[in-house]
């Protein structure tokens, strides 16, 4: 076969080849949030989840706290598949403990159940939402500026002497009153002044499942549907809800899965 026939079926293999290769941003370590990046006329799952890809080719997904298994990432283009299994890095967590929470803040009594149990689902109707914004895909910001980091991610929490759930989130420690700024373009799906553990709590959604949560809030200055801009200021630190003092906690989620906010504000 003549040599430069050769070298174009080459050109063209290796083309093809760059088109359907997968590309990631971000670690494959429990709690990190990944970006992808494939051809737009892809279609990914991850695991058994089938997710939104961009116009432009970009897609979403995070490990949570505990997974234990490797993932498997399937490709689809032009009707072939193809599976890739990404290694996940297991983590080592610290443990805290707070002392000094009213008893009913530990152990709730029975008459709030309800109200818990309603909140929780306000909360997970937020996150599940799968919009076709595409904010994710920036570089997040900072709530807040020179803040001292007291509380990190996957720490295991014993309150008043109790074992109980991990930390899933990163605990800003700042004046009441502190003003709090978007850390990414997004829209309000939640809004609410007075939840029990969280106190003054705000969603944002960011595209593709992707949201972030802040709580503990003093003061909210947007309301549900609002769309905000990187850098707005949004509210103001208190210490309402499940608090010893004031302070922000902040929550990053690719739907129900819990993920560390310090893997995309590069906090170390």
């Amino acid at each position: 076969m003549d040599s430069k026939i050769i070298r174009y079926i080459l050109i063209i293999f290796l083309i093809s080849f760059e088109v359907s290769a997968l590309e990631f941003e971000g670690k494959f370590i429990q709690g990190h949030f990944i970006i992808g990046k494939a051809d737009p006329k892809s279609k990914i799952w991850i695991g058994e989840k089938k997710v939104k890809v961009t116009d432009d080719g970009y897609f979403a997904f995070g490990i949570g706290r505990d997974q234990k298994y490797d993932i498997i990432i399937t490709h689809e283009i032009n009707g072939e598949k193809q599976k890739i299994l990404k290694k996940v890095q297991k983590r080592k967590y610290k443990i805290q403990r707070i002392d000094g929470l009213p008893k009913k803040k530990v152990t709730p009594p029975k008459e709030v159940y309800e109200r818990i149990k309603r909140e929780n689902k306000i909360i997970s109707d937020a996150r599940a939402i799968e919009s076709n914004l595409t904010f994710f895909k920036k570089k997040f910001i900072s709530p807040l500026e020179n803040a001292i980091i007291t509380g990190v991610y996957g720490s295991q929490r014993i309150l008043n002497g109790k074992p109980k759930w991990p930390h899933y989130g990163i605990d800003f420690a700042a004046k009441e009153g502190t003003e709090i700024r978007a850390m990414l373009d997004g829209t309000a799906t939640m809004v609410e002044s007075d939840m029990f553990y969280t106190g003054g709590t705000l969603i944002f959604d960011h595209g593709h499942g992707v949201s972030t949560l802040y709580m503990h809030m003093q003061k909210i200055f947007v309301k549900k549907g609002q769309k905000v801009k990187q850098g707005d200021v949004i509210g103001t630190v208190g210490s309402t809800g499940r608090s010893t003092g004031a302070h922000l906690d902040i929550r990053l989620n690719w739907f129900g899965v819990r993920l560390d906010p310090a893997t995309v504000l590069e906090i170390k």
